[in-house]
């Protein structure tokens, strides 16, 4: 069974789900802004389980979890259930973590390194259905010493391991007792974190309340909800009509909020890039000339101007232009005429009406984007128009995930992905020949030996100039063989209202809604005093 990624946003019904508490409200968010110390933010998609198993929480800020370290608003590493970050000895191959004195889980039980055991072998357990097992590739070994020390052994030097215990942990004597992959864990969890889960209504809202026993103090937010909006419309309305006290806005939709003083936009940078995936197993987009002539046919900054009013920047590729690790010179620029010339040379001649034909086959694909994501659709018309202007007929198709999924192999998708970080964390799932048609991980079956070659060495050295030349690599080889077309890296934005202190924003992933925004630190924040 193909394994199916925790970035997707599903609507498929799990068994075990919970009832909501019979005073809870049917529509999320009617009593917004009721309370001081309630707040109810709208998010676009939800996740397929609450696992840290099968992947929930595996880079952070889960809000019913902890990992052993965290990720500050600076994206620096700090302590969380470790007391200090890791003793690395051995040449990079030993991590040892001492593990925080009287952290007990929601339902009361202690926290002890044997949990932290129980979730990392079981992630790498072959029988557990986790995307992300090949992040923990280089993990050999995981090792309880006493109650409070755990220490970790890798196969090879690994040099973003530590950033890889952000993981959230899970209790063993929970998870332990029943199927990894369908037990009641995967929807009713019980962890160490600021909040405990409630309600969980499929397709509609997740409720938690403040753990009172957090081992960093109990939050001042005592209920949070996050609703589930899939429609941007919808969520820029139901916050307009005071449902929400906020919610993850598309630009546009964001600048319809500039001048209510009552709410605050908040901008997180990002690596997230939207991007068009080029399926080798297509007769046209498995076509190195046809990949390489979209690629100068995107015009990328007027869809930045456009579509993004300005709140993101170009995309070359998964590495942002202004990260340390984009290699300078992969730049692309807009060049039609050049396109042109490369589907002129390659025997991609036009037809009557103007779309191309090589040996009987037309140049044409379908392009997939989910419905109700108003930016993927912008994006999707947009390089369909430009694709028509160098004679190449994209048509664009709106559709669930469900739908979706099956045509990956072949169709085109408007996709998204990028995580901040490590090179390795966003490109290995994204460009791995051997993970093609792994769930969403390699969505366009992309298989090139050099790209594969470079990112192992990549992974599999701690010295700095050798990774950074095979990242470079990476980025080199995509210029030559695109099977991604990248578009943008967009900046997030959230608007809500203004009531609170201590709100802050991290460098974000793609991933947004759930584990990030503003209300990455919600325990921390503060009800703003009231003025009269």
């Amino acid at each position: 069974m193909v394994a199916r990624s925790v970035r997707r946003a599903s609507v498929a019904m799990l068994t075990g789900v919970l009832a909501l508490a019979a005073a809870a409200c049917t529509t999320p968010g009617a009593n917004a802004g009721a309370s001081r110390d309630t707040a109810v933010v709208g998010i676009a998609h939800e996740p397929e389980s609450l696992s840290p198993l099968l992947g929930y929480g595996k880079d952070g800020n889960s809000k019913i979890f902890d990992g052993l370290l965290a990720f500050d608003e600076h994206m620096e590493l700090e302590p969380a259930l470790a007391v200090a970050l890791p003793r690395i000895s051995d040449g990079g191959l030993t991590y040892t973590y001492t593990l925080r004195d009287g952290v007990a889980f929601s339902d009361g039980v202690p926290f002890t390194a044997d949990d932290v055991v129980f979730t990392y072998r079981t992630i790498l357990d072959p029988k557990t259905n986790n995307p992300s097992r090949s992040e923990l590739d280089a993990l050999r070994s995981v090792e309880a010493v006493g109650d409070d020390t755990v220490v970790f052994r890798l196969k090879y030097p690994y040099a973003p391991f530590a950033e890889r215990t952000v993981h959230a942990i899970a209790p063993e004597h929970v998870a332990a007792q029943q199927d990894v992959n369908t037990g009641s864990f995967t929807s009713r969890p019980i962890g160490t974190g600021p909040y405990v889960l409630t309600g969980w209504s499929r397709g509609e809202k997740l409720t938690f309340t403040a753990n009172p026993a957090y081992w960093g103090g109990a939050p001042r937010v005592k209920k949070f909800t996050m609703a589930i909006v899939k429609d941007d419309d919808v969520r820029a309305t139901r916050l307009r009509a005071g449902d929400l006290d906020g919610a993850v806005l598309p630009p546009d939709l964001a600048a319809g909020f500039a001048h209510d003083e009552t709410k605050k936009t908040w901008t997180a940078k990002t690596f997230d890039y939207r991007t068009v995936t080029l399926p080798t197993h297509h007769r046209v987009t498995g076509d190195t000339a046809v990949r390489r002539a979209l690629d100068l046919a995107a015009d990328r900054q007027a869809m930045v101007d456009k579509i993004l009013d300005g709140a993101g920047k170009p995309a070359y590729g998964p590495v942002p232009t202004d990260s340390p690790w984009f290699a300078k010179g992969t730049e692309r620029r807009h060049d039609p005429a050049g396109a042109r010339r490369i589907l002129d040379e390659a025997g991609w001649k036009r037809g009557p009406d103007g779309i191309r034909v090589r040996n009987g086959v037309r140049a044409a694909f379908p392009l997939w984007y989910p419905s109700g994501d108003k930016l993927r659709q912008d994006h999707a018309l947009a390089y369909a128009s430009d694709a028509k202007e160098i004679g190449i007929d994209v048509t664009t198709r709106a559709g669930t995930w469900e739908v979706i999924e099956p045509r990956m192999k072949t169709d085109a998708v408007l996709a998204g992905g990028g995580s901040p970080g490590d090179p390795d964390f966003d490109q290995y799932l994204l460009l791995k020949s051997a993970l093609g048609g792994d769930g969403f991980n390699n969505m366009a079956w992309y298989d090139n030996e050099t790209v594969d070659r470079a990112l192992e060495d990549g992974r599999r050295s701690n010295d700095p100039g050798e990774r950074r030349a095979a990242y470079d690599t990476v980025q080199r080889e995509l210029a030559k063989d695109p099977g991604y077309t990248f578009l943008t890296h967009i900046d997030h934005l959230y608007v809500l209202n203004d009531r609170w202190e201590g709100l802050t924003t991290q460098i974000e992933p793609h991933d947004h809604g759930l584990a990030s925004g503003p209300w990455w630190n919600v325990e921390t924040w503060t009800p703003k005093e009231a003025t009269g």
